[in-house]
C-alpha cells in the first residue's frame, strides 16, 4: 500500500481574485440570508431600481450578523427609498457628460484628466454617483485607449492621469499594462492616480502580477481608496495596503458622508485612526453627490460642518479629511 505523502494532503491554493469576483453575491435575498436576516425581506424594494446587487463574500463576512443597521450592509443593500424621485437629484450628479473630452475621457480640472477605464465594480454601492452613467458608450478601453490618449498627448498641461470607472482595477493587469505603455510617449504625464475600492472590498486583487506592473511604472503613483467605515478594514486590507506601499504608491482615502452609516463623530474618528494604522491618509470627506436614487443617504450641510468641527478638535490635522462637495462646472472640489 502506498501512503499519501504530506504534500498530497496540503490544501489547494486560495482562489484568485477573478474567481472571488465571480462568486460575489448578486441577489439581495441571498445577501440578507448571509448576514442572518432571512426574515427581513420586508426591507427590500420591489426591484433593484436598475442598479444590480454585487457584493464580494469577503466584504459580507465583515458585516455584523442579525443587524439590519450594520454600516457595511446599508451601503450595498437595495432600499425602497431608491425609487423615490427627489427634487435636485439627477442621473448626472457631477456634470460628467459636460466634461467629456474624448471617448472615455473627462477633463474637468486643470492639469488632470480622468479616464473611464472600466464600467465594472467588485461592489455596487447604492449611493454611487455613476450608477446611471452610460458605461456601454464611454469606456476608454473600447478603442484601445487611442482616443483618450490622443487628447492627453495634445494637451501638455495634463500632468496627472486619473484612472476611474467603475473601478479601474476591474481590468486585467495586462490591460492596465497596455494602457500605461501608451503613456511612454507622453513625457508631460508624470503621475498616475488610481481611484479604486478593490483593495478594500476584494484585497486579493493586489496580487503578484499587479504588484510587478505597479512597481515597474516610471511614474509617481497615487492610489486613492474609498472607505466609509472602520469596519471595512481588516487584516487582509492591511496586507493589500502594505503591498501597494511596497510598490511605491502613496495611499490616500476618500469617504462619502452617509446618513445612518458614518454621520457620527465617533465613527469618523475611528475611520481616520484605522486608515492611518493601515498606512493610508484621509484625504476627502465628500458630501453626497445628488444622484437619483440616493437621497436617503444625504446629510445636511449644518450637520456635516458640525462633524468636521468635531474632527478638527479630536484629531491631529493630518488625520482630518477635507469636507468638500463636487459641483459640475467648478474648477475644483468645493470646500465646505
Amino acid at each position: 500500500m502506498i501512503t499519501a505523502s504530506p504534500h498530497s494532503r496540503l490544501s489547494s491554493p486560495a482562489p484568485g481574485w477573478r474567481q472571488l469576483w465571480r462568486d460575489a453575491i448578486t441577489d439581495a435575498r441571498e445577501l440578507l440570508q448571509a448576514v442572518g436576516l432571512d426574515d427581513r425581506t420586508d426591507l427590500l424594494p420591489r426591484d433593484d431600481a436598475g442598479f444590480a446587487v454585487r457584493v464580494p463574500r469577503g466584504f459580507v463576512a465583515r458585516m455584523r450578523r442579525h443587524d439590519p443597521t450594520d454600516p457595511l450592509l446599508l451601503q450595498v443593500l437595495p432600499q425602497r427609498a431608491e425609487h423615490d424621485r427627489v427634487e435636485g437629484f439627477t442621473t448626472d450628479a457631477v456634470g460628467d457628460m459636460a466634461s467629456k473630452a474624448g471617448h472615455g475621457l473627462l477633463h474637468k480640472y486643470d492639469g488632470r484628466a480622468l479616464l473611464i477605464a472600466s464600467g465594472s465594480c467588485a461592489v455596487n454601492c447604492r449611493y454611487c454617483f455613476r450608477r446611471h452613467f452610460p458605461y456601454g458608450e464611454e469606456i476608454a478601453a473600447a478603442s484601445q485607449w487611442r482616443d483618450a490618449l490622443a487628447h492627453v498627448k495634445a494637451d501638455p498641461s495634463i500632468r496627472e492621469l486619473i484612472l476611474s470607472g467603475g473601478d479601474p482595477l476591474a481590468l486585467a493587469t495586462h490591460k492596465l499594462d497596455e494602457l500605461t505603455r501608451g503613456l511612454a510617449d507622453l513625457p508631460h504625464v508624470i503621475r498616475l492616480r488610481i481611484h479604486t475600492r478593490l483593495p478594500v472590498v476584494l484585497p486579493e486583487r493586489i496580487d503578484e502580477a499587479f504588484m510587478a506592473w505597479l512597481g515597474a511604472l516610471p511614474l509617481q503613483k497615487v492610489v486613492v481608496l474609498h472607505t466609509n467605515h472602520a469596519n471595512e478594514l481588516d487584516a487582509s486590507v492591511d496586507a493589500a495596503c502594505a503591498r501597494l506601499r511596497d510598490a511605491g504608491a502613496t495611499l490616500l482615502n476618500q469617504s462619502v458622508l452617509l446618513r445612518g452609516i458614518n454621520d457620527d463623530a465617533g465613527a469618523l474618528v475611528d475611520l481616520s485612526e484605522r486608515l492611518f494604522a493601515a498606512g493610508v491618509l484621509p484625504y476627502y470627506l465628500h458630501q453626497l453627490d445628488r444622484v437619483q436614487g440616493a437621497a436617503h443617504f444625504e446629510v445636511d450641510d449644518a450637520r456635516a460642518l458640525a462633524l468636521a468641527d468635531t474632527l478638527r478638535a479630536r484629531l491631529p490635522g493630518y488625520l482630518v479629511p477635507r469636507l468638500v462637495r463636487e459641483v459640475g462646472g467648478d474648477a475644483s472640489k468645493r470646500p465646505l
